[in-house]
């Protein structure tokens, strides 16, 4: 659709906005409390005794103003609903933001496993649910459906390099906003998945006329670096409430009571079990821990693809009483209180959440080179190592963290992810200034 295209159908969208007011039977004026009839065939007559210009710009001013107080309904493109970080980011955010002035309608593919319905419902959200983009004429042609039914203002996809196929739905209907939102980037370990990433990257910047994500390193990755160095990419930091997160002593004794645990040092590992959060090398690395620290505990919250496959491996390694699976838990910022240490050998991340978690609550990283430096911070908490290392490397680093846990958590103040972007109330706000910012710009430029 050309611009032209786009410009009249923000005219339409103008007409039919006319049509709600009853323009179709606009009355002559009255004088004298002379009533005269509507309107009906005589042209000539009605541009005599009428100035439409006027009438018009009555209405396309209500019109504005509608648009301006009215809330701004945002198209959340979320794929699959699983419980990731992806989706707490957004989530995180609509939480926080004011409803009345910005609303969200999240569009989820039919195989999702969790959807927080109540939560969204609660905020006066809709949800529309499609077929999978893995089925793809279904995925377009619902799509197309759900923005007829929806009406929104913006669309904003999550879908990575997979935005081209929601934001090229939302442009043939004619929606002004689209904004291509960059959360990861890739690997090549993840042979099938880069090679569809990198043939779908060249794509991305087609469609959205905005573009958005979580840092410097998902932007390059997704947008290019001559994206970045111009400016055009707006960052949304994946912000948290910081304050769930922070350490608690009756916390940890409760939840370590829970499971059985007093002393033992505890690795955690939170996130879906997939690929690319690489729980199979953690589990390496916790079996070479064992040779130095029997008594250790290795803790997972999380589920997902490869879930089956760790357990399996856990069995076969013969440590099932030291390593706990606790599924996807809605006490998660408790969790890293209860932890020694958070264990991150990603393969790739576009920021990784779960690092600016554990450090809200003073816990110790153990992060992949993978993970972007923009994620750490509170650099005292964190130490990288190469994902080439042995599981050895990595467990005489855990070993070594264990005899160094006897510290003050509480000391870690939360005032440099503060200042560094990662509060959920400041970045909502800064998020609901930009949708505005963005929106009556278009409004300005028809």
């Amino acid at each position: 659709m050309t611009s032209r295209q786009e410009g009249d159908t923000h005219e339409r969208d103008f007409f039919m906005h006319i049509g709600r007011h009853q323009c179709a039977t606009i009355e002559k004026p009255t004088l004298a409390n002379v009533t005269i009839k509507p309107y009906q065939a005589n042209y000539d007559t009605f541009l005599s005794s009428f100035d439409f210009l006027n009438i018009l710009i009555i209405y396309y001013l209500n019109y504005i103003r509608d648009r301006m107080t009215s809330p701004l309904h945002v198209a959340q493109i979320m794929g699959p609903m699983v419980g990731g970080g992806l989706e707490s980011t957004i989530l995180n955010h609509y939480r926080f933001l004011d409803h009345s002035q910005v609303q969200f309608d999240f569009i989820i593919q039919d195989d999702s496993t969790y959807i927080p319905i109540n939560e969204i419902n609660k905020y006066g959200g809709r949800i529309y649910t499609i077929p999978s983009y893995k089925h793809l004429a279904s995925y377009m042609k619902e799509l197309q459906a759900a923005y007829r039914k929806l009406k929104p203002d913006i669309v904003h996809s999550n879908m990575n390099s997979l935005s081209v196929f929601p934001l090229m739905a939302a442009k043939t209907a004619g929606i002004p906003i689209r904004i291509a939102h960059s959360h990861s980037t890739a690997n090549n370990r993840e042979i099938k998945r880069t090679i569809i990433k990198n043939t779908l990257r060249p794509l991305s910047r087609i469609y959205p006329t905005h573009l958005a994500a979580c840092g410097p390193h998902a932007a390059k990755w997704l947008f290019g670096e001559k994206a970045v160095l111009q400016g055009r990419v707006h960052y949304i930091n994946n912000a948290i409430e910081l304050q769930k997160f922070q350490f608690s002593s009756q916390k940890r004794l409760e939840l370590r009571h829970s499971i059985g645990l007093e002393e033992e040092f505890v690795v955690g590992q939170i996130g879906r079990f997939t690929s690319q959060k690489n729980q199979l090398f953690s589990i390496d690395v916790f079996r070479a821990l064992l040779q130095h620290l029997p008594n250790a505990k290795l803790v997972f919250l999380g589920t997902g693809e490869t879930l089956e496959d760790c357990k399996k491996k856990v069995h076969d390694y013969g440590i099932n009483r030291s390593v706990l699976f606790l599924g996807l838990r809605q006490d998660v910022a408790d969790w890293y209180s209860a932890f020694d240490t958070l264990l991150f050998p990603s393969l790739y991340e576009g920021l990784g959440m779960v690092a600016i978690e554990a450090q809200a609550s003073g816990l110790p990283v153990l992060a992949s080179d993978q993970v972007p430096q923009e994620a750490f911070v509170i650099k005292e908490l964190i130490s990288t190592a190469p994902l080439n290392e042995s599981p050895q490397h990595w467990a005489q680093w855990l070993a070594q963290k264990s005899r160094t846990r006897d510290y003050n958590r509480s000391m870690f103040s939360t005032a440099k992810l503060v200042q560094a972007g990662y509060d959920i109330q400041a970045s909502a706000t800064s998020l609901q200034k930009w949708y505005k910012d963005i929106s009556v710009s278009q409004l300005s430029e028809h």
